[in-house]
């Protein structure tokens, strides 16, 4: 299973009021591992960037001047996602600017179908907890000592080790045959000897066990053992 784990940067928050994507980074997973395939490029958003922009993740129009225009790499973001499920912080709002600038550049939108939200993920599993990328992180060991600022390049190295965290801690590297347990071995000789076959030993309670059982059964409140399929009907 191919997964897609994205990131961008933008010059505020709101496509619809002017706002453009000036970064983009996206990793490859597939059955819950980095393959170590990435993508990741800088865009001229073509306008100015808020200087409260600049303090969140550190870029300026003029370092982003001369770098290509979304729509010169539009063609290449799309062939990374492939037809894959898109996983992202919060996907509603890079979905968003991502189908912006998708539209301007005459490509097609994104299939929400494909998008699956991190931040929802968190949520469910930590209600009423802070779930964003630096508190998870936190919570699930991602060492995120280097991250002083945002950036999609290494904010979607760390989303992508948070996400397999909350999908079960798989890591890369971890190597499941590594070493053989008991359970293993043990099945390696029935394989070489054949199966063993043994003979059913029920074990059947004496009368003055059934008896005493009865007796600390009915000393308990509303008793599992009194009631049927447990208990005898009447005349049994």
């Amino acid at each position: 299973m191919r997964q897609v784990v994205l990131d961008t940067e933008t010059t505020g928050l709101d496509p619809a009021s002017g706002d453009r994507v000036i970064e983009v980074a996206a990793i490859e997973i597939y059955n819950f591992m980095p393959t170590g395939q990435t993508f990741h490029v800088l865009v001229d958003p073509e306008r100015d960037i808020p200087e409260e922009a600049t303090r969140v993740h550190g870029f300026t129009a003029e370092m982003l001047r001369g770098k290509p225009l979304f729509a010169a790499i539009a063609d290449d973001l799309l062939a990374f996602l492939g037809e894959d499920e898109i996983i992202a912080h919060n996907a509603p709002f890079d979905f968003g600017f991502l189908d912006a600038e998708l539209v301007r550049a005459g490509r097609p939108k994104l299939d929400r179908t494909r998008m699956l939200d991190s931040l929802a993920i968190a949520k469910r599993r930590y209600p009423g907890l802070p779930n964003s990328l630096d508190a998870l992180c936190r919570r699930l060991g991602v060492d995120n000592s280097m991250r002083s600022s945002h950036n999609a390049l290494l904010d979607v190295k760390l989303l992508a080790e948070v996400f397999l965290q909350l999908m079960g801690g798989k890591q890369p590297g971890f190597d499941l045959a590594a070493a053989p347990s008991r359970r293993d071995a043990a099945a390696v000789v029935v394989e070489a000897v054949g199966p063993v076959n043994r003979t059913p030993r029920p074990i059947q309670p004496s009368e003055a066990e059934l008896a005493a059982h009865a007796a600390f059964a009915k000393r308990l409140k509303d008793a599992l053992w009194l009631k049927p399929p447990f208990a005898e009907a009447p005349g049994e």
